[in-house]
């Protein structure tokens, strides 16, 4: 149940960031420009429409019709034969991406304008003009300004003439086209150029009647502003009182005036995909390079404008996702003619609603994120590169068939590889709390080393089985089996595991390397490949640490007839797993920690706490120590130079001084065979300090030794007849 809480949490974080990032700027930026130029190149061109054409002005145009270069300095009688050329042929509509504000020859405009009154079905371009302008108070200071918008018209002969009037003008991002304004909200809903030639196109196609009620401009603006007022932001498409005229309207009219005011452009592919024809091959009437039918405009809506397929430099030029590898942009007039037929075949680019697009991001980045961390890398990343998969084969499908225009780069580029990185981070991230957890439970049955390396490394187990230079430290809680009969059984685990913390902390201070735990004993090892001082410092001070926090023990569980021994020995030991059955122990094996043991054992015969031998306190000057004398051990051949040790040098006590000094001259005597001069020098040590174990003991043996038939074979050596 956790893992899955987290696994939802993740997946919400995951999904949360696509929203967001949705919804903000750059996120819309990133799909204008990276997830839509995909699309279009991924789909490719679209076959062209037949319901529209282009007459394209280019750079050859004027030489053609031995006319200058630039159409602002031609004679406005050529316009007139183009209109009578095209309405010969029988198009349905003459669209001009040409500006005729300015008046020249009263003779010519007046053709011209004569021309297309009778032509019936030319609409001319408007130019916006917009500035800022300051708005003052009564007093006539200036409190702020506002941006405002006018619409420039051709010259008023013409304009009179026109069957339609309108703007078109390009909105840009980051300076590329993405798509078009059917309406422009901000001149008063005033029609844009694709607006009012679909109008004209399709209206008497529906309702002979409607297209000769708005017989000049004005009034095809006013029907055309009455109808968008009607349809946009209706539930109904047909209201009630416009029943007769709007159930004339062919089903394309009413998606335009319902629709958006802008809307994304569905292109058809690179320059000249919309059938385009030369200027000058409609005044000549043929072309060495069209056929008769790629000529023929009849029943056509044409565009005539500025479109040069070769010349990257041409006027009216926008960037687009289709700019060609020349550098060769999409022209204006070709782009008004996109926006026509995209209103045509309402093939215009859709988006769902705005808030589907988060909603859908959120739910994505749920299923990836959950996923990358529920399940394993390696069935988790390739089933989240098949949801991946399916979501874009999805949204291809739906922008190639449906022009539903769906997230790409975000889903794909952002919440895909963040939920994976999310994922894999928190499942490293739990593998890693797990080897944790794992290396300190090993670490409560072996060094910390040996499980850093086991869950870290994947070591085996063999390559920490070896023979090493180690001094071995051994205890033992003196009454320990009276304690244990006086207690129950947990309350017995529960002394003797703080009996165990209370020891392992000096031991773990002092930087111990392998610890057993046996019974109530401790076996432990300091351990490296070479003799070194470390090796006998560290463990003296552990000994003596641990002896002192014996005595809070003592206190705290009211034992004070409990106490602590120790026994210290250096030598070769083999550290490593030991056992049998499948079940194994880290252990420490070797004569040096049998001794060591040993010594432990000494300490009750002797009533001592900290026994060494004369290896492990070898060149020790910082600690007072007293030598006891040589023992041999049972069943040991060998016999052992014994020391105690007694407190560090710094801390070491006047009287503890005295005792050294007078048992080293006892001992002395003893080991020189001369039992009543031994004797009586031990009475007078505890005469001093009764309770000095060693005294004691030697006592013991010194007046035992007195009888000549108990004799010991070597005065210098201690014969131990038990453990």
């Amino acid at each position: 149940m956790y893992r899955l809480r987290k696994a939802l949490a993740i997946g919400f974080i995951t999904g949360v960031l696509g929203a967001l990032t949705s919804l903000t700027p750059f996120g819309a930026s990133l799909e204008r420009n990276q997830g839509l130029n995909f699309l279009f190149n991924f789909r490719g061109p679209l076959s062209p429409p037949s319901e529209v054409a282009i007459i394209a002005i280019d750079t050859r145009t004027g030489l053609n019709l031995d006319l200058p270069q630039r159409p602002k300095d031609w004679p406005r009688t050529i316009h007139v034969h183009l209109i009578d050329a095209l309405v010969k042929k029988g198009a349905k509509a003459i669209i001009f991406d040409l500006h005729f504000f300015k008046p020249k020859s009263a003779a010519q405009d007046q053709q011209l304008a004569e021309a297309v009154k009778n032509a019936g079905n030319v609409v001319l371009v408007e130019q916006v003009n917009g500035k800022r302008q300051p708005i003052s108070d009564e007093t006539g200071k200036i409190v702020g300004t506002v941006w405002a918008e006018e619409l420039l018209q051709p010259f008023p002969v013409l304009a009179d003439s026109a069957r339609g009037l309108a703007t078109f003008t390009l909105p840009k991002n980051e300076a590329k086209v993405h798509g078009f304004l059917v309406f422009k909200e901000s001149v008063g809903q005033a029609p844009t150029l694709p607006a009012v030639a679909l109008h004209l196109a399709l209206s008497t196609q529906t309702r002979p009647g409607l297209h000769s009620d708005g017989r000049n401009a004005e009034q095809l603006s006013q029907i055309m502003k009455s109808l968008r007022a009607h349809y946009s932001g209706n539930t109904n498409p047909v209201p009630p009182e416009q029943e007769a005229l709007n159930g004339a309207l062919h089903p394309a009219l009413i998606n335009m005036y319902q629709g958006s005011a802008y809307q994304y452009l569905n292109f058809y592919g690179p320059p000249g995909s919309i059938p385009t024809i030369p200027y000058h091959a409609v005044i000549k009437g043929f072309d060495p390079n069209l056929s008769e039918h790629q000529l023929d405009v009849a029943g056509k809506t044409v565009f005539v404008g500025y479109s040069d397929l070769y010349d990257p430099g041409q006027p009216d030029r926008f960037y687009t996702v289709f700019t060609n590898e020349h550098g060769v942009d999409l022209s204006g007039v070709e782009i008004a003619a996109t926006a026509f037929a995209n209103l045509y075949h309402q093939q215009s680019l859709q988006l769902p609603h705005w808030y589907w697009p988060p909603l859908g991001l959120l739910l994505f980045g749920l299923i990836c994120g959950a996923l990358s961390y529920v399940l394993p890398a390696f069935y988790g990343i390739p089933l989240i590169l098949l949801l991946s998969a399916s979501y874009l084969t999805g949204a291809i499908y739906a922008f190639n068939q449906h022009y539903l225009w769906l997230p790409l780069i975000i889903p794909l580029m952002i919440t895909l590889p963040f939920s994976v990185l999310l994922g894999l981070f928190a499942q490293y991230h739990l593998e890693r709390k797990r080897s944790q957890h794992f290396s300190e439970t090993l670490n409560y049955y072996l060094p910390e080393h040996v499980a850093h390396e086991l869950t870290t490394n994947n070591a085996s187990a063999d390559a920490f089985n070896r023979v090493v230079h180690a001094t071995c430290l051994a205890t033992d809680m003196a009454g320990f089996s009276r304690i244990a009969e006086q207690m129950a059984p947990n309350a017995l685990a529960a002394m003797l595991n703080d009996y165990f913390d209370t020891l392992a902390a000096p031991l773990k201070k002092f930087g111990v390397s392998v610890t057993e735990f046996r019974a109530d004993a401790i076996m432990c090892a300091w351990v490296a490949d070479t003799p070194n001082k470390e090796l006998q410092i560290n463990p003296i001070l552990a000994a003596l640490e641990a002896a002192n926090a014996m005595h809070s023990f003592k206190q705290k569980y009211n034992l004070y007839n409990t106490d602590l021994r120790i026994g210290l020995e250096t030598g070769e030991v083999y550290i490593g797993h030991a056992g049998g059955g499948g079940h194994f122990v880290y252990s420490i094996v070797g004569d040096c920690a049998n001794t060591a043991s040993r010594i432990e054992g000494l300490n009750k015969h002797i009533g001592t706490k900290i026994l060494a031998t004369a290896s492990v306190i070898d060149g020790m000057d910082d600690v007072l120590c007293r030598y006891i004398g040589h023992f041999m051990f049972v069943n040991k051949t060998e016999a052992n130079p014994i020391y105690e040790i007694i407190a560090p040098l710094s801390t070491a006590t006047d009287e503890q001084h005295a005792l050294c000094d007078a048992f080293a001259s006892a001992v002395q005597t003893f080991q020189q065979g001369q039992w009543k001069p031994a004797a009586t020098k031990f009475m007078d040590i505890l005469t001093h300090f009764p309770d000095d174990g060693p005294s004691q003991f030697f006592l013991q043996r010194a007046l035992s030794y007195q009888d000549v038939n108990n004799q010991p074979e070597d005065p210098k050596i201690i014969r131990m007849d038990a453990k």
